[in-house]
């Protein structure tokens, strides 16, 4: 199966999705490739396959992606033949995708998809969190705070969406899913409850 996992920038689905493979040695992560500049200490291969526009142009035109998109001035994007590979050597597939990239996935025929939607606690606690990650780097956190009520707006085309509150708590209540999903058996959730914390959030 593939299991999709996707958030407002800094809400934390990267590190659930390493979290995930990390413990559980039938999941694979799928490695998108990516035409931006690596980060310090992300290793090309392993956190990306960082392309240039060349290459990433030269892939599109032979049809090789399930799916792409450009997110703040950088494409990102799926290659068909590893998916296929781990799928076909009985692997279960984690996302750590755009919820742009996610609709293209879905219209694909024949895969068995489940998909997450992660949320921050409240929009102090995602600052933070980008306050972390890009330190000194003001102009791109106020760029990815402003895309964050256009990003949450998607929520409701996932099957399932959860706050990151706690990191292993949110880790368990993904994996308590995935494994009742596994089993042909669905996990219910109040969609009331969720839209009104969305709307918290987006106020």
């Amino acid at each position: 199966m593939m299991f999709v996992l996707s958030s407002p920038s800094g809400a934390g689905k990267t590190t659930l999705t390493k979290k995930l493979a990390a413990n559980n040695t039938n999941f694979t992560i799928s490695i998108s490739h990516t035409t931006r500049e690596p980060r310090p200490n992300e290793i090309n291969g392993k956190d990306y396959y960082f392309i240039n526009k060349e290459e990433f142009n030269s892939l599109i035109k032979g049809n090789h992606f399930y799916e792409y998109a450009k997110i703040f001035d950088n494409y990102y994007c799926t290659l068909k033949d590893p998916i296929l590979k781990f799928l076909s050597l009985g692997k279960d597939v984690l996302f750590d995708i755009d919820w742009q990239g996610t609709q293209q996935l879905k219209k694909v025929k024949n895969l068995s998809i489940v998909t997450f939607f992660i949320l921050p606690p409240n929009i102090q606690a995602l600052k933070e969190r980008l306050l972390n990650r890009h330190k000194g780097q003001e102009k791109l956190i106020g760029k990815r705070m402003n895309k964050f009520n256009e990003e949450t707006s998607h929520w409701n085309e996932y099957n399932y969406v959860f706050v990151n509150d706690n990191l292993d708590t949110c880790y368990e209540k993904i994996l308590n899913v995935i494994e009742c999903e596994k089993r042909g058996e669905k996990h219910y959730q109040n969609r009331n409850e969720i839209e009104e914390k969305v709307k918290k959030l987006v106020e």
